[in-house]
């Protein structure tokens, strides 16, 4: 009975952790918004969600020839998700890539989306245990 429970959480648990790793990036590039050539970070939540979940996307895979081609990775991982450079909108000239604007918007997307998740969970978890207390 608790790996079906188990099961039914799996996704929104993951979900959950990946939003809140995604938060602590925005965060970061937020903070380091005046630090010279700070490169802005982030990940792509959806891909990051399969990748996490062990499914994989129609995607093809790029053959590089050599280890250095194709290192669009800002290093690290989330959840076995690479964190990449966030593509800047207009660079200010000491190389700093954030835009405060964008990383607002960002933040406040993935906070909104994070209370979701939870108030979700929160809602099929009072369905679990009142069906648990019917029996």
């Amino acid at each position: 009975m608790s790996s079906r429970i188990d099961e039914l959480f799996q996704l929104h648990q993951t979900a959950l952790n990946l939003r809140a790793s995604r938060q602590e990036l925005i965060a970061s590039n937020i903070a380091n918004a005046d630090t010279p050539n700070y490169k802005a970070r982030d990940i792509d939540f959806t891909s990051a969600l399969q990748s996490a979940l062990g499914q994989s996307g129609n995607k093809l895979a790029v053959a590089n020839t050599a280890s250095g081609h194709l290192a669009g990775a800002a290093g690290g991982t989330v959840m076995g998700a690479p964190v990449m450079y966030r593509k800047p909108v207009q660079p200010s000239a000491d190389g700093n890539t954030v835009d405060m604007d964008v990383e607002r918007a960002q933040f406040a997307d993935n906070a909104l989306r994070y209370e979701a998740s939870v108030r979700f969970v929160s809602d099929k978890a009072k369905e679990v245990l009142s069906a648990l207390q019917g029996f």
